[in-house]
């Protein structure tokens, strides 16, 4: 305390009133600066944009903004210790559906059941593909085979009589 102290009276000039706005602004500082470093590392910070809040506020862990959430910060710290001790992305994973429950996945692993829902996109775009293309060859088809049937001998005749003897 005494080596903030001559810091501040250092920095000061020696009045007492700048003293303290310089010893509140360290003793501030020293209460933030761990708030704000909540995650030290990238590989905590990406596992936490995997996750979802189980607040209630449908938002991404490391991103949860929600006022008064009292998940977040104890999802978070939990992260950083798991990332701390090495243990494996999908071990912490994991973990966590087994505490929280599958809510907790942001996108589901592409296996079993969850397969099916990833490839689903793809098969309905094909599959849309494949219907109209199919519905243009029959249309395209049945427009081929109708024009000259309907074409008759008798209109033929008719439009050559209207036309007249020139041509």
């Amino acid at each position: 305390m005494a080596m903030i102290e001559s810091i501040a009276g250092a920095q000061s000039g020696g009045t007492s009133l700048k003293r303290s706005v310089v010893l509140s602004t360290l003793i501030l500082s020293l209460l933030v600066v761990p708030l704000a470093v909540a995650q030290q590392s990238d590989r905590a910070k990406a596992l936490s944009m995997r996750m979802m809040c189980v607040c209630g506020c449908h938002q991404i862990l490391g991103v949860c903004n929600h006022v008064g959430c009292t998940y977040s910060h104890d999802m978070l710290k939990e992260i950083d210790v798991r990332v701390g001790r090495s243990e494996s992305d999908d071990l912490i994973v994991q973990n966590f559906v087994q505490e929280y429950g599958a809510a907790v996945i942001l996108l589901p692993a592409a296996k079993g059941f969850y397969l099916w829902i990833w490839l689903m996109p793809i098969v309905a775009v094909i599959g849309g593909i494949v219907v109209v293309r199919f519905a243009l060859v029959q249309w395209r088809r049945k427009a081929a085979e109708v024009a000259p049937s309907r074409a008759s001998a008798d209109l033929i005749a008719r439009a050559r009589r209207e036309m007249g003897p020139d041509e």
